[in-house]
């Protein structure tokens, strides 16, 4: 963005953040789980578009855990070391970044951690601090703290409180609860009872908003980003007796003209 600066070039910036996760007591834990394992664990946790973490109520905390073991260990078997559908982190300095990451909160499932390797266990922490790094920073990685609120106002408080995500999640059987989640915070996209299936619609938008970017694309949205819609009016060269009424000097009456002759209406024009 910098760069472009110096000479005048829009951009157009999807960046990273900390996308929320609600999920509602009234729920199917197992449906969750399986979705949010899926794209949480997806890529070994490194997309930007992955949950950072999970915000439900202690009750649905507890119903969550087990369905989220089960999940892991349908999708990766009981050693999902020697998985193949599990990725590996991608350098030795995000490695050790994430692995420090793992001393927050409390390991309710997963943990292990294979340096020679650069393996990261499908993790998901839990008793984590809102001042903990792992709260702190995107995590992009396998591991998934759950937050426990006591509503969803303060789930929704909770959220508002942090820079704009690229992606905000809400699950519950009820659209309301949906709906709600959604008409009461922002967020680059967002998607209800489901993964990051959103960005993979070339008919939807894909960008962020403040912290997480600028701008968007997929699809004829791409198009539209990196073009420019150029205004044209084309005038006839005649009539030139109603034009008078622009000129100089002003009268009363002449402005009043003006004024009816501007009010919005329908017209032809076209961007180009």
């Amino acid at each position: 963005m910098t760069a472009a600066a110096k000479h005048l070039t829009p951009v157009t910036l999807e960046l990273g953040g900390k996308n929320p996760c609600y999920v509602d007591d009234n729920c199917d834990p197992q449906t969750v789980a399986n979705r949010v394992a899926w794209f949480r664990y997806f890529n070994a946790g490194q997309t930007c578009v992955a949950p950072d973490y999970i915000l439900c109520s202690p009750e649905t905390r507890e119903r969550l855990l087990p369905a989220l073991q089960s999940a892991i260990t349908r999708f990766y078997g009981d050693d999902p070391q020697g998985s193949p559908n599990l990725g590996r982190i991608i350098n030795q300095k995000q490695f050790q970044r994430l692995r420090a990451l793992l001393g927050c909160g409390r390991v309710a499932i997963g943990g292990q951690s294979n340096e020679r390797e650069r393996y990261i266990a499908p993790t998901v922490l839990v008793d984590v601090q809102e001042t903990e790094p792992v709260m702190q920073e995107e995590i992009f990685g396998p591991i998934l703290p759950i937050v426990s609120v006591r509503s969803l106002d303060e789930a929704i408080d909770f959220i508002n409180r942090r820079e704009k995500p690229l992606a905000l999640y809400a699950f519950s059987n009820s659209s309301q609860v949906v709906k709600r989640v959604l008409a009461r915070t922002s967020s680059g996209g967002f998607c209800g009872n489901d993964g990051f299936m959103h960005m993979t619609l070339a008919s939807l938008p894909f960008g962020g908003v403040g912290a997480s970017g600028m701008g968007r694309y997929h699809g004829k949205f791409s198009f539209d980003t990196f073009s420019h819609h150029r205004a044209c009016l084309l005038r006839s060269p005649g009539m030139e007796k109603v034009n008078a009424l622009r000129y100089p000097p002003h009268s009363p009456r002449n402005l009043r003209v003006l004024l009816v002759a501007m009010e919005t209406r329908c017209c032809s024009c076209t961007l180009l």
